[in-house]
Parts: C-alpha cells; sequence; structure tokens
C-alpha cells in the first residue's frame, strides 16, 4: 500500500480555527481538514506547509509548534499527517481547492464531519484550549 506523506495547517486567529471542506472531485468527499497537502521530495514539512497554503488558500503564514503526528489507513494508501499551529500573515484564506471554510472555536471543532486522520489532532487541540 502506497504512504503518502502530508502536512495540515492549524490556522488561529481570534482564537478561532480555520476548517475546510473538500470537494466533491477529492477523496473523502465533503468531509472536513486542515488544509495543508503533500510533502514533496527534499521538502521540509513546515516548506511544504508553507508552498500548499500559498497555492491553496492564497495566503501566506508562519508556522508554530507541532501537535500531532498521525498514521492513518485509508482505502487509497497510508496517509503519514503532521499538523502543526500556524498564524495567518497576510491574506485571506481562498476557496481554490476546497468548497467552504469556516472559523470555528476549539471546543466546536468536533461539531464536523472531519477526514479520520484529522481526528486526533483535534482531540490535542481541545486540549491544549481547556
Amino acid at each position: 500500500m502506497k504512504n503518502i506523506s502530508v502536512v495540515g495547517a492549524v490556522i488561529v486567529q481570534d482564537n478561532k480555527i480555520l476548517c475546510a471542506q473538500r470537494g466533491t472531485e477529492k477523496s473523502l468527499p465533503l468531509k472536513w481538514e486542515f488544509p495543508g497537502g503533500k510533502i514533496e521530495k527534499n521538502e521540509t514539512p513546515q516548506e511544504a506547509l508553507k508552498r500548499e497554503i500559498t497555492e491553496e488558500m492564497q495566503c501566506s503564514i508562519s508556522i508554530g509548534e507541532e501537535i500531532e503526528d498521525t498514521t492513518y489507513e485509508y482505502d487509497f494508501g497510508i496517509v503519514h499527517l503532521k499538523t502543526f499551529y500556524c498564524q495567518l500573515l497576510e491574506g485571506e484564506p481562498t476557496l481554490t481547492e476546497h468548497v467552504a471554510i469556516k472559523w470555528l472555536a476549539p471546543e466546536d471543532l468536533s461539531s464536523l464531519d472531519w477526514a479520520p486522520a484529522d481526528i486526533p489532532a483535534i482531540e490535542k487541540i481541545r486540549l491544549d484550549h481547556k
């Protein structure tokens, strides 16, 4: 089975966290996730995350501490997801690949239908913000 290394940005602004909904054409259609994407060869997770957020959300971020490193086996491959706390530096997140975005308080994150690999990070974020 294919190993897929990906990164996710937990973008925090005014004590709210950015959540992004996947499009219907993607794997895991309409599931919610932290925006990000695949780590390319010779890229650090942080470099990949900055590049992906610039491409996907058309804004730039600074990257803080790592939240979680999760491995989850889907039918299409084994996903290794690293999530990081991030801050917006410039621009507003724009929908290019996602069908919706929401800003939610940490305690409200579990109200959405998340991609399974993102769920351990949500648990950790809730504990961090108690």
